[in-house]
C-alpha cells in the first residue's frame, strides 16, 4: 500500500506564505453582446460561516484550504480558528501514531485513524529513533539516548520546537523515564526526568532521583532523591492529574516483578515507598498512559508457570477504592485472534495512547492495533507502508495529538 501524499507536501508555515487574490473572471459567448459573470460561492458567506464551514475539516485538510485563496489562507491561520478547531467537538479527532521507518532514521509515517490513512511525516529536533519520547496535548517532547542532555519541546504538526536548558543530576544514568504534561488552560508544560542509577558495588540499592521542568519558570528544580533498596526505577512514567507515576522493578526479594510509585507534583514529596501500588497481575511488561486524566495501564501478561513468557495482553485503569486506597480495574483483555495476529509476539512491545485511544506495536512487526476505550473495541489500523526488510528489523512508535493551536 502507497502512503498517502507525504504530510511534508503541505507544511504548516505554507498557511501563513503570500497567496494571490482570487480572481473573478468572465466567460464571452458567440454573441458579444451576452456576457455571463460567473463566481466563487463562498464569496457570498460571511467570513464566520465560512470559519465554520472550514472547521469540520480534516485537520490534514487544513493545509489544503490554505492554500486555495488569499481569504482562506487570512481564516485558516487565524488564532480564533485553530483554537475554534481544535476545541469543536462535533468534529472527530482521534490521536495520531507515529510509527518509525528503520532504528537509525526518526523519518516515519503517521497514522489517522478517523479517516484510516498513513501520512508521510518527518519530525522536527529528534535525530535517531531510539531517543526517549513523551506526548500530552499536541506537544512531544525528545530526549537523546546518549548523554541526555539534549532535550525539546516541540509540536510535530505546525513544526514550532523549543531546545530545554540541561536537567540537573547525574548524565550517566542507568535508567531514565521521560514524561509531559500540558496545562491547556494556563497554555504552560512540565516535563519530568526520573533518573535511576545503581549505587556502585551495592546491587540491591538504586540512587533514584526525580527533576520537573516548568515552562512558566523556563528552569528545572529537583523534586525528589531517594535510594531505594530492592527496586530500581525504569523507562516508564506518566503525569495524569499533576501526579507523577512510574514503574519501579524489583532486583530481588520481593514477591512482584513490577510496581507503581507516585509523586504528588503539587505538594512536598514525603517516603516514596510508601505510595507503592503492586500491578494486577504478573506483568512481562507495562505501558502507562494517561487517558483523560486517568492512569491506564496496558500489560503483557506472564504464564503462571513462567512470569517472563507472555501469553495475552490486558488493559487496565487505576481507581479509588475504600479507605482512600488504590486498586486496579480491567478494562479489557486483548481477543486471541488479535493476540494471534501479531505473530511471534515478544514479552515486551510498544503501546502508548491518549484521549479514548490506545495503540499496541509489535516490535517485530509495522503491524498496529487500536482499542477504543469508550466502545471497548479492538481494530487494526490500515496497513503501514513500513515493510519488513530483515528479519531482525524492530519497529516502533508513538502516540500524539494533532493540534494546531499548542506551541512549545
Amino acid at each position: 500500500m502507497e502512503a498517502e501524499t507525504s504530510w511534508t507536501t503541505y507544511p504548516y508555515n505554507y498557511i501563513t506564505t503570500y497567496v494571490p487574490e482570487a480572481e473573478s473572471y468572465s466567460d464571452h459567448t458567440d454573441d458579444d453582446d451576452t456576457k455571463v459573470e460567473t463566481f466563487s460561492m463562498d464569496s457570498l458567506l460571511p467570513n464566520d460561516l465560512l470559519e465554520r464551514i472550514l472547521s469540520f475539516l480534516p485537520i490534514a485538510s487544513i493545509f489544503r484550504a490554505g492554500s486555495v485563496c488569499k481569504r482562506w489562507n487570512e481564516i485558516v491561520s487565524s488564532q480564533r480558528f485553530l483554537s475554534n478547531f481544535s476545541n469543536n467537538d462535533y468534529v472527530p479527532q482521534s490521536p495520531w501514531y507515529f510509527m518509525f521507518t528503520s532504528t537509525d532514521d526518526p523519518s516515519g509515517y503517521a497514522y489517522d485513524p478517523v479517516i484510516k490513512k498513513w501520512y508521510g511525516f518527518d519530525l522536527p529536533c529528534i535525530e535517531t529513533s531510539n531517543w526517549f519520547v513523551a506526548s500530552s496535548c499536541g506537544l512531544v517532547c525528545f530526549m537523546d539516548n546518549d548523554f541526555r542532555n539534549k532535550i525539546y519541546v516541540s509540536n510535530p504538526i505546525t513544526r514550532q520546537w523549543r531546545r530545554l536548558t540541561e536537567p540537573p543530576g547525574h548524565r550517566s544514568t542507568d535508567y531514565t523515564a521521560l514524561s509531559t504534561s500540558v496545562n491547556r488552560a494556563k497554555q504552560s508544560y512540565s516535563v519530568s526526568i526520573v533518573k535511576s542509577k545503581q549505587v556502585p558495588g551495592v546491587f540491591f540499592q538504586w540512587e533514584l532521583s526525580v527533576h520537573l521542568y516548568s515552562s512558566e519558570s523556563m528552569t528545572w528544580t529537583t523534586r525528589l532523591t531517594d535510594v531505594l533498596t530492592g527496586w530500581r526505577g525504569g523507562d516508564e512514567s506518566v503525569i495524569c492529574d499533576n501526579v507523577l507515576y512510574f514503574l519501579i522493578y524489583s532486583t530481588g526479594g520481593s514477591d512482584h516483578r513490577h510496581g507503581l510509585v507516585a509523586l504528588n507534583l503539587s505538594s512536598s514529596s514525603g517516603v516514596l515507598m510508601k505510595s507503592f501500588i503492586p500491578m494486577p497481575c504478573s506483568l512481562t511488561c507495562g505501558r502507562l498512559m494517561n487517558l483523560k486524566e486517568k492512569l491506564v495501564v496496558v500489560g503483557g501478561i506472564g504464564k503462571q508457570d513462567r512470569p517472563d513468557i507472555i501469553k495475552g495482553i490486558g488493559v487496565w485503569c487505576l481507581k479509588e477504592g475504600g479507605g482512600g486506597r488504590r486498586e486496579w480495574q480491567e478494562v479489557a483483555r486483548m481477543p486471541q485472534r488479535f493476540f494471534q495476529g501479531f505473530g511471534e509476539l515478544d514479552d515486551v512491545f510498544a503501546s502508548s495512547g491518549s484521549d479514548d485511544m490506545v495503540y499496541v506495536q509489535s516490535y517485530g512487526s509495522p503491524a498496529l492495533l487500536t482499542f477504543d476505550m469508550t466502545l471497548k473495541c479492538w481494530k487494526w489500523s490500515q496497513k503501514c507502508p513500513v515493510s519488513k526488510k530483515f528479519p531482525l528489523q524492530l519497529f516502533t512508535g508513538f502516540c500524539f495529538e494533532p493540534r494546531l493551536e499548542i506551541a512549545p
